[in-house]
């Protein structure tokens, strides 16, 4: 009798109470996550029930997101080669005929300590002429000359950031006000017109980047608004019995989502091709400049990254189409009809 009354007695666990209290939350959260599961497993198999048009969708998608991205894959190419052309952007900086090699060197380290210039060549006037007798075959004629007429000569490069049209300005402007200068040379033009060409490429791949997201989203859209007109009874039942927008919304969203993800994929197959096609071409062409220049491919995270970004296209295109006509639906049909 006493075990019994103890057995009777028995405090309640609060563990297990806190336990049977949380068990409610952790259902709710497994259905939500079977739900999102089973929706997603159904929007695909709609989408292969219908590869025809499944493919012209994704194919639409994947080249309209693989032209701005092979064109900025190509600038980021041309900026390797812009490293060559980098010596353009030199200031020649020419010695009067009367100084001489320790006053040329004296004034190299002057011009050296600026911080505008990264790195500066002497070449004087001994050694210019014995690589301008090389490289231009007139030797019998510089044999006439009395004395060497090349001057001492300077090549400075300047910093990166110091090479916009004002920074080499300012830079040649400084080097001519120094003693010993008789000539500063630089092509001010050119670099004006590479950084007006530099500029130009590049907002017109993002304008051109801009313009291709718009017409995917209107792509998916358009395509998920079809497919909200042949679901509309079923949208209809849905929300009679009480579901919610989520509920309804849910199936055409994971729709766009595969679909930004089926362009994805088909836009790096398209770069991969495009790069195997065009990489053989473009060395050869490269080995008759001597140039190093190749075609940069994506790398893993940049193809991962275009695949989210597809996916987020898909996604928001269907969700354009599903705010503008989902909330047109109404259960009120069903007794007008």
């Amino acid at each position: 009798m006493a075990a019994d009354s103890s057995s009777r007695t028995r405090k309640p666990d609060p563990a297990r109470g806190a336990k049977v209290a949380q068990s409610p939350w952790r259902e709710q959260a497994e259905s939500y996550f079977i739900h999102h599961r089973k929706v997603a497993r159904d929007s695909a198999g709609r989408l292969w029930r219908t590869p025809v048009a499944s493919l012209m969708t994704w194919t639409v998608m994947g080249v309209a997101l693989a032209l701005p991205v092979a064109l900025l894959l190509l600038l980021t190419s041309l900026q390797g080669v812009s490293a060559g052309w980098e010596s353009s952007a030199r200031v020649t900086a020419y010695m009067s005929l009367g100084t001489s090699l320790e006053q040329a060197r004296d004034l190299a380290g002057e011009i050296k300590a600026d911080g505008r210039v990264i790195a500066l060549e002497l070449i004087d006037r001994d050694q210019a002429l014995i690589e301008f007798r090389a490289s231009s075959g007139l030797d019998e004629a510089l044999d006439y000359l009395e004395e060497n007429p090349l001057p001492h000569t300077l090549l400075v490069t300047p910093e990166e950031n110091a090479r916009s049209a004002e920074g080499v300005a300012a830079l040649v402007t400084f080097i001519e006000g120094m003693d010993g200068v008789e000539r500063v040379q630089v092509d001010l033009g050119w670099l004006q017109r590479l950084n007006a060409m530099t500029d130009l490429l590049a907002r017109a791949v993002w304008a051109l980047a801009t313009l291709l997201a718009a017409a995917v989203v209107l792509v998916i859209g358009n395509t998920v608004r079809l497919s909200i007109e042949n679901r509309r009874d079923e949208i209809l039942v849905a929300k009679l019995v009480g579901g919610t927008d989520g509920f309804v919304r849910r199936p055409f969203l994971y729709t766009g989502a595969w679909f930004g993800l089926g362009g994805g994929v088909v836009a790096w197959v398209l770069l991969q091709f495009s790069l195997f096609w065009l990489s053989g071409p473009v060395e050869r062409l490269a080995e008759l400049y001597r140039s190093d220049f190749a075609l940069n491919g994506l790398s893993l995270d940049g193809a991962f990254a275009l695949i989210i970004v597809a996916m987020l296209l898909g996604w928001l295109g269907a969700w354009v189409a599903v705010k503008r006509h989902l909330d047109d639906i109404e259960p009120g049909e069903i007794a007008g009809g």
